[in-house]
Parts: C-alpha cells; sequence; structure tokens
C-alpha cells in the first residue's frame, strides 16, 4: 500500500472553545456539575456567556485538538467538521490550518452559527463545559470525501459527534470508506454521557469488528462494561477491539492489544492549569506513534507527554513543539 495522504483523518465536532476562570460558587449558582459537560442551546450560551468572566476565544473541538496534535508531532492530519460561514466559523478554519492541518469541508450559509463551547475552569483546574453545538450537528454524510478517508493511514473519530443522526451517518460512512480501503479506524468514547446515550451502538461497532484502536478513560470503561473494578473492566472490553487504550489521569495510562499489554505513568507537570483537552493530545500522541509503526510503550509515552503539555495552559491546543518533546521517540 502506497504512502497515505494522511497519517490520520480526524472527524468531529468544530467548535471555539470560550474559556473563563470561574469560582466553585458561581458553578453552585448555575447549577452546574463541576468537570462535567452539557450540551446547552443557543439561548442559553447566550445567557451563560453574558454571565462568565473574560474569556479567551480558541479552536477546539475534541477531534479538532487531537489533529493539532497531530500536526504538532510533525504528522500529516486532515479534519473534518462542519462550520458556519461566520466570525467563529473564519476564526476555526484559519486556526486550524495554521497549524498545518487540511480543513477539509467548506462553511455553509444555512447551518445557523458556528458550534462553541463555554468552558468554566476553576482554581483546580478543573473544567466544566457547556457546549452549543449549532453548526456543528448538522455535517451531512455527503461531506465526507471517501477517497480522502481511504488515503488516511488511520481514521480518528470522536464519540461526541455520534449524537445527532446526520453527523452520525457521516461518520458510519467514512468508516465504511475506511474498512473497504484497508485502513484502521480509531474511535473515542469521549465521554460517559456519550456511553450512556448510545451504549448499544458502541458496542455493536466493537462487535461488527469496524474499530481498531478504541480510547476510554476510566469512567467510560466503566460505564461500557458495568464494571467498577479497573483490571475486571480490561478485561471485559479488551477482547472486542485489537487495541484498547485507557488513560487514568495521574495515574498514567494502560493499552492491551491481545496478549500485549503496556503501561506508562503520567508525565511530570510544574503546573496544573487546564485540563481541557488532555485525553485529545493523549489520542494524538498514541496516534501519532502508531502511524510511526511504534509499539503500545512508545505510543503511550507520547500520547503521556502531549497531555502534559496541554494541561500546563490555557486552551486545548499545543503550544510548545510536541515534536520536540517527544525527541527521540519521533526518531
Amino acid at each position: 500500500m502506497t504512502q497515505p495522504r494522511f497519517d490520520v483523518l480526524c472527524i468531529g465536532n468544530a467548535i471555539v472553545d470560550v474559556i473563563a476562570d470561574a469560582s466553585d460558587a458561581f458553578l453552585a449558582e448555575q447549577g452546574l456539575a463541576k468537570g462535567a459537560m452539557r450540551l446547552i442551546d443557543e439561548g442559553e450560551a447566550e445567557r451563560l456567556y453574558n454571565l462568565m468572566g473574560p474569556g479567551r476565544e480558541l479552536s477546539g473541538g475534541s477531534a479538532g485538538n487531537t489533529a493539532a496534535g497531530l500536526a504538532t508531532l510533525g504528522c500529516s492530519a486532515g479534519f473534518v467538521g462542519q462550520v458556519a460561514d461566520d466570525q467563529l466559523g473564519a476564526i476555526y478554519r484559519h486556526d486550524i490550518r495554521s497549524l498545518g492541518v487540511e480543513f477539509l469541508v467548506a462553511p455553509r450559509p444555512d447551518v445557523g452559527a458556528t458550534a462553541r463551547s463555554l468552558i468554566l475552569v476553576t482554581p483546580d483546574a478543573q473544567r466544566t463545559m457547556n457546549t452549543f453545538l449549532g453548526a456543528a450537528q448538522l455535517l451531512e454524510a455527503s461531506a465526507i470525501d471517501h477517497a480522502a478517508v481511504a488515503d488516511a493511514g488511520i481514521l480518528y473519530l470522536e464519540g461526541y459527534l455520534w449524537d445527532p443522526e446526520g453527523p452520525r451517518a457521516a461518520m458510519e460512512a467514512a468508516i465504511d470508506a475506511a474498512r473497504s480501503a484497508g485502513r484502521r479506524v480509531a474511535f473515542t468514547l469521549s465521554d460517559t454521557f456519550c456511553v450512556d446515550r448510545h451504549k448499544a451502538d458502541f458496542h455493536r461497532l466493537l462487535d461488527e469488528r469496524r474499530v481498531d484502536i478504541l480510547f476510554a478513560n476510566e469512567a467510560e470503561l466503566a460505564a461500557m462494561t458495568g464494571e467498577d473494578d479497573f483490571e475486571a473492566g480490561l478485561t471485559a472490553l479488551a477482547p472486542k477491539v485489537p487495541v484498547l487504550v485507557v488513560t487514568r489521569s495521574e495515574q498514567g495510562a494502560v493499552a492491551v492489544a491481545g496478549e500485549d499489554r503496556a503501561s506508562v505513568p503520567a508525565e511530570p507537570v510544574s503546573r496544573l492549569v487546564d485540563t481541557t483537552g488532555a485525553g485529545d493530545l493523549f489520542a494524538a500522541g498514541f496516534l501519532a506513534g502508531q502511524a510511526r509503526g511504534l509499539g503500545l510503550e512508545p505510543s503511550l509515552k507520547l500520547g503521556a507527554i502531549a497531555a502534559a503539555e496541554v494541561i500546563g495552559h490555557y486552551g486545548a491546543r499545543p503550544e510548545a513543539d510536541l515534536k520536540t518533546l517527544a525527541g527521540e521517540l519521533l526518531g
């Protein structure tokens, strides 16, 4: 098989993050569960935005963050996500392209407003996300470039986008295109609420052997398996997917591929600022390792390095040169 155009092609919500500091008291006043993510409508987005403190506007979205991390690691990356033909849409396209990621979907004037996530960061660096999906949930199957999917070594999909019917159909079409071309498919469960809503569908994807690499955190692993014990959860889920990767916050991460198992500790962080995007950048590092043909342990190490960088500053996109931080791992 010839060298692919993309090491990884990512599909997900195209979201502009608006990040602001907030107190625990503010979260309580608004009835918000700290550390959780909720979906909101445009009216609630406007209301909460007006109550927030000064914010920073940064392009985000789970798979978009992963694509940005991949590009910073020296991989060729593409991104598929829907934005509106508006100011935030222009910001999003500019930001992701400036990092070297190919943006493959044209903006549309008929999809309302570009998605945004209002992220409230408390002093303990926990982020509480309030997401208006807007145009992102109107990605259509017709927007999928099957030739581009077939020309990507790995197709990476985010569970957040599984909720609306249109994007779900688009992702199913992309999976079919990748499988037909003999490419690998990676999928992240994204959040426990995604698992709670789509557990049967996610298990179907695994049972049909349509996913090659599955990303989860400890809570998502428990939600998928019904096992509160970590080892029991691994034992239940690992046989259903060729590669299972589970992140454990400060306890590092574990990957299982058949009889092979590897684990790495979390990278040390001098100052924890904002955990937004930690899982997204971990996925970027791991996928970069896989795209380069590395084994489980070095791929996990790359993930830990990328995650440690992003939690040391505001925003879910890397600010340092991840390729330099990776050093000899990437050759």
